[in-house]
């Protein structure tokens, strides 16, 4: 037969397309890139990668953390012997370039042609433990740096090679924590932190959820499924459809060249859920058609054509919703939103391909449930259609007073976030970085670009003044709590050349002191410290500095607040400066946040009135569209300023996805709505029988929805949990919305007699 024929060609063809892109798929890999998070194409990213290539990235460490044993301080001996042999393991390994540690500080002294380093710390000499300790004190730097402020914790500061990789960097930390253990340092007294720590965590969270999050899905859609169609084939088709969409969507980003992140990590679950709703509508319409006695080809005939419009109008609006992330500067998000857009086409022309072909090439199924028995959706929408609108006062109020308090509440969201934002405060990797912003200087960087005026040098005195009235600044009021500068430099050498005296560390009286001490400064220069401060010709210099993660909101102020007072104090015909740095471009993604959001937002409303405009010619029906699927997203703002949840990079999609998707849903009620006005010119008939119809339908997919996104909140990262709960909570007031809003501002615009709603519904079909 031509049918089957055709079937079975589809078949082969689309076998053959899911075979390449399992191939590409084969090859997929996971990867969380911190620098990915920058803002694309933004001046500050170009004016910091140049920066970086001439000193060096400021997140390429690793924060190692000791601490000394109950009852001991870090003074002891026998624990500064484990911490100097550790130190040296470190400074073996590969892709370690620099090593800062308590046992290799030295006080440097200067004396005739040569150099002698004095070590800070002499474990070897118990006798000298009161001296030693006394001086650590006095020597600015180290504590809060090397050694905690209690003298119960020291910290060993590794440089890595820039931009590692996961494969290298998880053999180098595999490699410290095998010492770690061999040292006898116990779990619970040593503490990671670092770009390094937080990516090989990231990656190797990601590849669990994400298979934890697909068997949670498919086992709640499969339970979904069997409990709406009761057959097998209800349940395979649908999964087969969807995945094959996940299959070819993977296939292209891997074919691509993306990776799987923090977003695109998404991908699959929401495609997963999301992709249902096109085989729900088909298959129910076709055993709708099926109940009512038509044969097997023209109840998919049927289908096809009256979900083939909502479907087709439903796949472009969530897509939109989707590729309206590509807005976004970060790339992550601009990937999710592409690659899933495009994937919920894929899931269009898959539904209206493959599950046809399917169907025809199965047997005319036996319905367990005969069409003149009835069906208890009728009778139970039947019943839900007749009480809304009996009561559509209340309706209408209760959705007024949500709508206002949601709008109150929602002006209380601010933007805010932090560098491990998508860790849970009890995250072993969360607690290891506060331990760090608890006992040492922080884990925040903060950078600025030095440029001495035309014809000034960095060793310029007056370009030091400068900056050290900007160290002051830094310290006393902005909350750095390690700084270093060309200033450490000069203020250091002064010293060496001094006895290595502290009265000594600060900056010459006279330029004919500064000549004395520049001149020496060749004797340091292949010290690494110096080359991540200054260039070798003086030409720029690096002020960088650690402090506590405060969050973007209060950075924002002091970033603010810092660029006052370079204005009003440092003059730029000595002094030019830049606050640059990966702290200070993850800040500026906050300011476009709300940008982005309100772009996204704005171009799904824009796409979805231009859709309902041209398929129904009325701007009433395109505010009766726009109303119930705004009103959910409203009322889950509010529930996001109630919750004190902040606007962040993960949050920032959430509205823009909820309404690409819940307004599917309106979109097949009014595409249905149209079909039925053709053969019913009555307004409220046709309303009524189009709830009937398109209620099961939508109140599976909706389950579907809401279940799968609930899923996410087993995540581990606060991001894809907020994702979950907040996207859930949207698409269940929608349904809620669509079963009610719906129907009464349909019949409110369209100014349809009230008496004609308290008309008993009868049976479909009767």
């Amino acid at each position: 037969m031509p049918l089957r024929k055709l079937s079975y060609s589809v078949l082969l063809a689309l076998a053959v397309v899911s075979g390449l892109a399992l191939f590409f798929v084969a090859q997929l890999r996971f990867n969380y890139n911190f620098n990915d998070f920058y803002p694309a194409g933004d001046p500050d990213l170009d004016y910091y990668q140049q920066y970086s290539a001439r000193f060096g990235n400021d997140n390429d460490y690793v924060l190692l953390g000791l601490e000394a044993p109950a009852g001991q301080t870090v003074f002891e001996p026998r624990f500064l012997t484990r911490v100097d042999s550790l130190t040296r393991f470190i400074q073996r390994r590969r892709h370690v370039t620099q090593v800062s540690s308590p046992t290799t500080a030295t006080n440097p002294v200067v004396e005739g042609l040569g150099v002698f380093n004095i070590p800070y710390l002499r474990p070897q000499e118990p006798s000298r433990r009161a001296q030693d300790s006394a001086l650590v004190y006095r020597t600015p730097g180290l504590v809060g740096n090397l050694i905690s402020k209690d003298a119960r914790a020291v910290t060993i500061l590794f440089q890595t090679s820039p931009n590692l990789s996961k494969p290298p960097g998880d053999s180098l930390l595999a490699a410290v924590r095998t010492e770690l253990a061999r040292q006898n340092f116990p779990e619970s007294q040593y503490h990671m932190a670092g770009k390094m720590v937080a990516q090989s965590v990231f990656v190797d969270r990601l590849q669990m959820e994400l298979m934890v999050f697909m068997s949670l899905s498919v086992v709640l859609v499969t339970g979904l499924l069997w409990l709406t169609f009761r057959t097998w084939w209800g349940v395979v088709l649908p999964l087969v459809v969807v995945l094959g969409a996940i299959l070819w969507g993977l296939g292209l980003m891997s074919a691509c060249g993306v990776s799987i992140d923090l977003m695109t990590a998404l991908l699959p679950v929401m495609l997963f859920v999301v992709g249902m709703s096109d085989t729900i509508h088909i298959i129910t319409r076709y055993v709708t058609e099926l109940g009512y006695g038509a044969s097997k080809k023209d109840s998919l005939l049927i289908a096809l054509k009256e979900s083939g419009f909502g479907s087709g109008l439903s796949a472009l609006t969530t897509s939109i919703g989707f590729f309206t992330l590509m807005t976004s500067t970060i790339r992550p998000i601009y990937n999710f939103g592409l690659f899933t857009g495009i994937s919920v086409l894929l899931t269009f022309a898959l539904s209206f391909t493959l599950l046809p072909a399917m169907l025809l090439l199965l047997r005319k199924p036996q319905l367990r449930v005969p069409r003149e028995q009835g069906h208890s959706w009728d009778g139970v929408l039947g019943n839900l259609f007749r009480r809304v609108l009996a009561r559509r006062q209340w309706v209408v109020a209760i959705s007024a007073l949500l709508l206002i308090g949601s709008v109150a509440s929602a002006s209380r969201i601010r933007i805010n976030s932090a560098l491990l934002d998508d860790l849970s405060k009890n995250d072993p990797v969360k607690l290891d970085f506060q331990f760090f912003e608890r006992q040492f200087a922080g884990v925040r960087p903060v950078e600025l670009d030095l440029k001495p005026a035309a014809g000034r040098s960095i060793y310029d005195l007056a370009v030091l003044r400068e900056t050290e009235e900007i160290e002051t600044y830094l310290t006393k009021q902005f909350g750095l709590n390690f700084v270093a500068s060309p200033v450490t430099l000069v203020k250091s050498v002064r010293k060496a050349l001094n006895g290595g005296l502290l009265s000594e560390y600060r900056l010459p009286d006279s330029e004919a002191e500064l000549r004395r001490i520049t001149s020496k400064i060749k004797l340091f220069r292949k010290k690494p410290e110096f080359k991540a401060l200054v260039l070798p010709d003086g030409t720029e210099g690096r002020l960088t500095g650690r402090m506590p993660d405060v969050g973007s909101i209060r950075a924002d102020k002091l970033n603010a607040s810092f660029r006052v007072f370079l204005r009003d104090n440092i003059d730029p015909n000595v002094l030019q400066t830049r606050l640059t740095g990966s702290a200070n471009l993850i800040d500026k993604n906050n300011e476009n946040l709300t940008l982005n959001m309100i772009t996204g937002m704005t171009i799904d409303i824009v796409m979805v009135t231009l859709i309902v405009l041209a398929l129904f010619r009325s701007l009433r029906m395109t505010l009766v569209v726009l109303i119930p699927n705004l009103v959910p997203i409203l009322i889950v703002a509010g529930v996001m300023g109630l919750a004190g949840v902040s606007m962040k990079v993960s949050t920032s999609i959430i509205f823009t996805i909820a309404f690409g998707i819940a307004v599917d849903d309106t979109i097949h009620f009014i595409s249905k709505l149209k079909l039925t006005l053709l053969k019913e010119p009555n307004l409220f008939k046709a309303v009524r029988h189009t709830y009937l119809l398109a209620g099961k339908a939508v109140i599976v997919t909706s389950l579907i929805l809401v279940g799968g996104f609930s899923t996410l909140i087993f995540s581990s990262f606060d991001g894809t949990f907020y994702v979950g709960l907040l996207i859930g909570l949207t698409l269940l007031f929608g349904v809620v919305a669509e079963l009610t809003l719906l129907p009464i501002l349909i019949l409110a615009f369209y100014r349809h007699k009230p008496k004609e709603i308290r008309q008993p519904v009868p049976a479909l079909g009767g």
